[in-house]
């Protein structure tokens, strides 16, 4: 099965969808606002001067607003169109990035350049089969004493919606929509892989990685699931008998050698 080609089939048409969503609101980025949410604003800090490779950047929203804090930024994606995206608001707001289409494994095999950080973000882990290949090309990718940063979905939530928590061999293929409110006729296959949280941590350990903080979280920024619920001034959280769900979790790693 080339599961490649139909995941990027699937972002194609999801990158259509999404430019024109209130979700993403591009409009408003493009006046300004910036996309990224105080978990990866705080846990990654100041990034000004910083080479920064953003790993399945989409179509480039979080990517540019790393370049609007002074991040020499390069972002990498399986979908074509997403990168062309990308490209457009790149050089409708006059800012420096490179976008570059390709899949993250394949990518890291032929890039010779290190960075100061590698980042990314939100929904990415489930659409790689091999954490280990994914793992080994973050630390090759970075430079001695690099920053590596992930802020994801907590699988937890998954378990609740039927989904496995442990990897399995075989993946979980479906015929889905996207996340945005404007969802309708963007049913498309997908396949994707559970990872579990101990899987990410020792696969960042074993290529050689420093762990140097793990976070949880209660609250998402996004609606983007079932069952989730507004907390003013927090964002939304999901209930399981009276308690809340953990939604969000955050790893920063070193490369220490």
């Amino acid at each position: 099965m080339d599961y490649l080609s139909i995941n990027k089939q699937a972002w194609d048409r999801r990158t259509k969808v999404h430019v024109e969503s209130e979700f993403y609101d591009v409009a408003s980025f493009k006046n300004g606002k910036c996309s990224l949410n105080p978990v990866e604003l705080n846990q990654v800090g100041n990034v000004q001067g910083k080479s920064l490779l953003h790993l399945q950047c989409h179509f480039g929203q979080d990517t540019l607003s790393w370049a609007r804090l002074g991040a020499e930024v390069t972002g990498v994606d399986l979908s074509a169109d997403a990168i062309e995206q990308a490209n457009f608001l790149k050089q409708s707001l006059g800012l420096t990035a490179n976008f570059i289409e390709n899949d993250v494994v394949q990518f890291g095999r032929e890039n010779s350049q290190q960075f100061d950080i590698v980042f990314t973000s939100y929904g990415v882990l489930c659409w790689l089969s091999n954490l280990t290949d994914w793992a080994q090309i973050i630390y090759s990718s970075l430079k001695p004493g690099g920053e590596f940063h992930l802020v994801e979905f907590h699988a937890f939530n998954d378990l609740l919606s039927g989904y496995s928590y442990f990897p399995n061999d075989a993946p979980d293929i479906e015929e889905e929509g996207t996340y945005t409110e404007n969802c309708d006729g963007s049913r498309s296959t997908i396949v994707t892989w559970p990872h579990s949280i101990s899987e990410v941590i020792n696969a960042l350990i074993v290529a050689g990685l420093t762990i140097e903080s793990f976070s949880e979280y209660p609250f998402s920024p996004y609606k983007c699931f079932d069952g989730l619920e507004l907390v003013p001034d927090l964002g939304y959280q999901m209930l399981h008998k009276g308690q809340q769900v953990p939604l969000l979790y955050s790893i920063k790693a070193r490369k220490t050698g």
